[in-house]
């Protein structure tokens, strides 16, 4: 009985040497996963790339900058207001003659010139105001196909009513015809006067 007892005792002791060297064995594998979880810590770089599409928004940040640009036409149609002035002007009449007084006023209106007038001379009479303003007479012979021979601009600033006045002149005899002057304001035609010169 001694005999069965002892080995009993042996093999129930082999058996838990076998029973912890498996035990050891499981935790060996189960410290091996523990390597694994740096693995599953590689994903965590993969974060910090949507951390990179957050300042992708930044520059969508920049973008509404340019839209702040967007009052800076607005000051220049601030400037365009300080020439807004020039549409509160209008010409209010085109007198034609052939002499002016000391003031460049037409001193007698006719609509019929001779040959040997050697200026024709065109009044123009704005009203309003303005800070600039540009003026211009385009003179042309009507008779057959339209023929332009002259053209001059004048600047204006004022404060109230205005007369602005325009001259031709020909060294030699106007040919007999009709003619015609266009007045343009700010570079828009506003005004237009036929006459005639007869022999």
């Amino acid at each position: 009985m001694n005999v069965q007892a002892r080995t009993t005792a042996l093999y129930c002791a082999t058996l838990a040497g076998l029973l912890m060297l498996s035990a050891c064995g499981k935790n060996e594998q189960a410290a091996s996963p523990t390597p694994a979880a740096p693995a599953t810590t590689a994903p965590a770089p993969t974060a910090p790339t949507p951390a990179a599409t957050t300042p992708t928004p930044t520059p969508a940040t920049t973008a509404p900058a340019p839209a702040n640009t967007t009052p800076a036409p607005a000051s220049t149609s601030g400037k365009s207001a300080s020439i807004q002035p020039a549409n509160d002007i209008k010409v209010a009449a085109v007198t034609l003659g052939s002499a002016v007084d000391a003031s460049h006023i037409i001193s007698k209106v006719q609509r019929r010139f001779a040959p040997t007038d050697k200026a024709i001379y065109a009044s123009v009479t704005t009203l309003g105001s303005t800070d600039r303003a540009s003026l211009s007479a385009d003179w042309s012979y009507v008779d057959g196909k339209e023929q332009p021979f002259s053209s001059t601009t004048e600047s204006l600033a004022t404060d109230g009513p205005a007369t602005t006045t325009f001259k031709v002149q020909n060294p030699n005899a106007w040919p007999v015809g009709q003619y015609k002057v266009v007045i343009s304001l700010n570079g828009k035609a506003v005004a237009s006067e036929n006459f005639e010169v007869r022999g």
